[in-house]
C-alpha cells in the first residue's frame, strides 16, 4: 500500500491507519539505509555512534542497577531522566538536519490527515539511536527504583510512557519551528549549537565540583523533589513513590505524564495542520509591499564613525558579525567563554583576577584570518586595494571595528572578575595586562592574516577550515598566540615585578602602560602587515576562495 492511497475524509479506518504506520516505518528504515550507502565515512560514523551509544547505555543500565537500594537512587534517576528529556526538547533546534523525517513540510502535498500522520510519525520516530538510548535509561531507572508489585506495575507503564513523551516532545518542538530551522536564522541557530555545548560543559563541570564539596547527592534532594512532578520525569518519579507506598502520589505523577503526552500530541497535530494549510514566507514575498528606500545620509552607527573608507570597512565588519553565521558563532563563543572561564573560576574560589586576560585572548583571536572571513567575496575588497596605504586603512578599520567590542568587554570582564573575587588591588594589573595582550594579538593577527590566509567553508556548521589548509590555520593561530605572548612580555614582566617586590600600590601604573604599549604594538603590527597585504593580494584571494 502506498502513502498516496489514503483517501480524504473525517475518519480513517483502523486498517488504513495501520498501513500508514508501516509505510512510515519502512520509509525511516529506507532513509537510514540509503544514507549509509552514500559513503563509507558516513557508515563508519554511524557504526561508531551506535557502538558508543550501546556501550554508554549498557554502562548506564549497569550503574543504575548497582544504585538499587541506595539512599540517593531516586534523586539521581529523576534528575537524569529530566536532563535527557530536556535534551530531546533542545537538540532538534540545533541539529534539524540530523534526521530527514524531522521535516514534515516534505509531506504537505500528500493527501494525509493530521491524526494518522501523527501516529505514523510517532512510531517511526522510535527507530534510531536516540530512542534506544532513552529506552535503556528508562529501563535502568525502573530497575533501580521498582520495589514490590506496585512499583513493578508502575514501572511497566513508566518505561514506554517516558520514551513516548521524549519523542513526542522532540517532534512537537521540531514541527512548531520547522520553518525557522530551515531558514537562515535556523542555520545560525545550528551553528551556535557548539556554543551551547561548550557553555554546558563549563556549567556541568562547575556543578560536579560543587556537588563533590557538598558531600553527595543529598544536596540535590530539594531539586529532585520539584523535578519529580515535571512531565519529563514524573513517570519515573511515580515508580519511586509507588515503591515507597505512596500510591496516591504515584498515581498523580503518572497522570501528569499521561496528560503531558496527550497535550504534546495535540500540539504536534495542531502544528501539522498549521504547517500544511498556511502559506510560508516564500509565497507571501511577492504580495508583500515593497519597503521604502532609506533616505541617503549618515544615521545610526554610521553617524558615529569617521567618514571615508574607515567607516565603510567598520560597518562591513560589524555586519559580518551580525549576519554571517560562522562569524557570529565565533564572536558569540568568544564573548561567552571569555566571561564564563574567569567568573566560574572566581565563584569556585580557585581563580585569580588575572583570569580576566582570557577574555582579551579569546576576542583578540577574532583578528586572525581577517580576509578568510570574506571568503570568495574578498575579490571586491581586493579591487579597492592598490597601494600599501589602502591596505593599511583596510586593516586599521577592521581592527577598530574589533576594538569597539573588545575594549569595553575586556574592561567589563575584569571588573566583574575582581568584584567576584574581591581583589581590587590586583585589578589594575589585570586590566593593563589585558590591554597589552589585546594590542599584541591585533598586531600578530594582522600579520598572520596577510601571511597565512585560509578559506572558511560555508557548507558545514562545524567546519572552520577547508581540506588541505589545516596546516595554515594551525600556523596562523598557534604561531600568533606565541608571538603575542612574547610581544606582551614587557608588560607581563612589569606586572610580575610589582607583585614580587610587594609594590601592589603601584599596580595602577600598569593600566596606562599597558594601554599605550598595546596601542603602539597594534599600530606597528598594522604597519608591518600592510605592505605584505598589498603585495600578496593574488595569493590571498586564491587562498580564501577555495571554500
Amino acid at each position: 500500500m502506498s502513502v498516496l492511497d489514503v483517501p480524504g475524509g473525517t475518519a480513517a479506518p483502523a486498517a488504513r491507519s495501520e498501513g500508514i504506520v508501516s509505510v512510515f516505518v519502512r520509509l525511516k528504515l529506507t532513509l537510514l539505509r540509503n544514507g549509509l550507502r552514500q559513503s563509507s565515512g558516513r557508515r563508519a560514523v554511524f557504526i561508531t555512534s551506535l557502538v558508543f551509544t550501546l556501550l554508554i547505555a549498557a554502562g548506564q543500565v549497569l550503574g543504575l542497577i548497582l544504585m538499587r537500594g541506595q539512599a540517593g537512587a531516586g534523586t539521581l534517576v529523576v534528575l537524569l531522566t529530566a536532563v535527557v528529556a530536556a535534551g530531546w526538547a533542545v537538540l532538534p533546534l540545533f541539529f534539524p538536519s540530523g534526521d530527514e523525517t524531522l521535516d514534515p513540510s516534505r509531506l504537505v502535498m500528500l493527501p494525509l490527515r493530521p491524526r494518522p500522520l501523527v501516529r505514523a510519525l510517532l512510531v517511526a520516530s522510535l527507530v534510531g539511536i536516540g530512542p534506544l538510548f532513552t529506552l535503556c535509561l528508562a529501563l535502568g531507572s525502573v530497575l533501580a527504583l521498582a520495589h514490590g508489585a506496585a512499583g513493578v506495575v508502575f514501572g511497566v507503564i513508566a518505561v514506554p510512557l517516558t520514551l513516548l513523551i521524549c519523542v513526542a516532545l522532540a517532534r512537537s518542538v521540531a514541527t512548531a519551528n520547522i520553518r525557522l530551522l530551515t531558514s537562515r536564522k535556523g542555520r545560525d541557530l545550528a551553528v551556535l549549537s557548539g556554543l551551547v555545548i561548550a557553555v554546558g560543559i563549563q556549567f556541568v563541570n562547575f556543578g560536579a565540583q560543587r556537588l563533590g564539596r557538598a558531600g553527595g547527592l543529598d544536596a540535590l534532594d530539594p531539586v529532585a523533589d520539584v523535578v519529580r512532578w515535571l512531565p519529563g520525569a514524573s513517570a519515573i518519579g511515580a515508580v519511586d513513590s509507588a515503591s515507597d507506598g505512596s500510591y496516591g502520589q504515584a498515581l498523580v505523577q503518572l497522570l501528569i505524564s499521561v496528560a503531558a503526552l496527550v497535550a504534546l500530541l495535540w500540539l504536534w497535530q495542531r502544528s501539522l495542520v498549521k504547517l500544511m494549510t498556511s502559506p510560508d514566507g516564500s509565497t507571501l514575498a511577492a504580495s508583500a509591499p515593497a519597503r521604502k528606500e532609506s533616505a541617503p545620509g549618515r544615521s545610526g552607527l554610521a553617524a558615529l564613525l569617521p567618514e571615508g573608507r574607515t567607516a565603510t570597512v567598520m560597518q562591513r565588519s560589524l555586519r559580518y558579525v551580525a549576519r554571517d553565521p560562522k562569524t557570529k558563532a565565533a564572536w558569540v563563543t568568544a564573548l561567552a567563554i571569555g566571561l564564563i572561564v574567569p567568573v566560574l573560576n572566581a565563584v569556585q574560589g580557585a581563580g585569580s583576577v588575572y583570569f580576566a586576560c582570557f577574555a582579551a585572548g579569546m576576542l583578540g583571536m577574532q583578528m586572525y584570518n581577517q580576509f578568510g572571513q570574506d571568503t570568495s567575496a574578498f575579490w571586491m575588497v581586493a579591487l579597492t586595494i592598490s597601494s600599501t596605504r589602502d591596505a593599511y586603512l583596510e586593516l586599521r578599520a577592521r581592527a577598530l571595528a574589533l576594538l569597539m567590542v573588545t575594549l569595553p568587554y575586556t574592561i567589563l570582564v575584569t571588573l566583574v572578575t575582581a568584584a567576584v573575587i574581591g581583589d581590587w588591588t590586583a585589578m589594575p594589573g589585570a586590566m593593563g595586562l589585558s590591554f597589552a595582550l589585546l594590542g599584541a594579538m591585533l598586531a600578530t593577527g594582522a600579520v598572520a592574516s596577510a601571511a597565512w590566509p585560509y578559506s572558511i567553508p560555508q557548507d558545514g556548521a562545524f567546519k572552520n577550515v577547508v581540506p588541505g589548509q589545516g596546516g595554515l590555520a594551525w600556523i596562523s593561530i598557534l604561531g600568533g598566540m606565541v608571538a603575542s605572548a612574547l610581544l606582551a612580555a614587557p608588560v607581563i614582566a612589569l606586572t610580575i615585578w610589582l607583585h614580587v617586590s610587594d609594590r601592589h600600590e603601584a599596580l595602577w601604573l600598569v593600566v596606562p602602560v599597558g594601554a599605550v604599549y598595546g596601542a603602539f604594538i597594534g599600530w606597528a603590527g598594522l604597519r608591518v602587515a600592510a605592505p605584505r597585504t598589498a603585495n600578496r593580494l593574488p595569493e590571498i584571494l586564491t587562498a580564501v576562495s577555495k571554500g
